[in-house]
């Protein structure tokens, strides 16, 4: 249950990132007090402000049953890669190579740092 409970922080912080990335892109804009109605209308800004409240309680839940020095890495290299595939599928962004690599030795390093601590 515990993984389940990170795993379940990890998709919420990125696919929080994502709609975020999609609440200002055109034709949407930043939301702001000079146009009330596009803010109060602009519904990945406010779910991915909900989703990032989700993980952050999602997160402290899993705090219960997993060391903090464990649950931060995994939980912050798993959102960065899942940010990094998303902005591929969901906006086109390039995956240069050097950012594959990178995201591999996080995971790598995560992997190192959380064997002996569960």
């Amino acid at each position: 249950m515990r993984w389940v409970l990170l795993l379940s922080g990890i998709l919420s912080n990125a696919a929080a990132s994502l709609l975020v990335k999609r609440a200002v892109t055109a034709p949407r804009t930043m939301p702001s007090l000079s146009d009330p109605v596009a803010a109060l209308l602009n519904w990945p800004f406010w779910t991915g402000l909900f989703l990032y409240g989700a993980a952050f309680l999602v997160y402290a839940a899993s705090l219960t049953s997993l060391p903090i020095n464990v649950a931060h890495p995994i939980l912050t290299s798993g959102a960065i890669a899942a940010v990094a595939i998303g902005s591929v599928v969901f906006f086109r962004e390039p995956l240069p190579v050097s950012t594959v690599v990178g995201i591999l030795l996080v995971v790598a390093g995560v992997t190192l740092i959380s064997l002996k601590s569960v």
